[in-house]
């Protein structure tokens, strides 16, 4: 079992930046792939990042690719997202999940936090 618990989220101005950050916690958490996944309404969730316990490697979603950064601190079982140059497309709903194997869609995820909301203002 793992515990997630997404924070962070608001309010944002376009061109802006924003971090989020996702407690873990749970048995063999260092087994297990980190995941940020977003979903805006009416349309599928979608990946955005993803990172080991180790750090390498990490991966991006296309839309985010040069604007986002997933990072790690081992010592307080947290993943953050360093989100840059905001736009109101990104805009959504922002989850984090784990699973013991990578992947980019959502379905193959086990454990999943509530979400936080991330708001773009143009």
């Amino acid at each position: 079992q793992v515990q997630l618990v997404e924070s962070g989220g608001g309010l944002v101005q376009a061109g802006g930046s924003l971090s989020l950050s996702c407690s873990a916690s749970g048995d063999a958490l260092r087994t297990y792939f980190i995941a940020w996944f977003r979903q805006a309404p009416g349309k599928e969730r979608e990946f955005i990042a993803a990172i080991t316990w180790g750090g390498i490697p990490t991966h991006y979603g296309d839309s985010v690719m040069g604007r986002f950064t997933i990072s790690k601190d081992n010592a307080k079982n947290t993943v953050s997202l360093q989100m840059s140059s905001l736009n109101p497309e990104d805009t959504a709903v922002y989850y984090c999940a784990a699973d013991q194997q990578y992947s980019r869609r959502a379905p193959n995820y086990a454990y999943w936090g509530r979400g936080t909301q991330v708001t773009v203002s143009s």
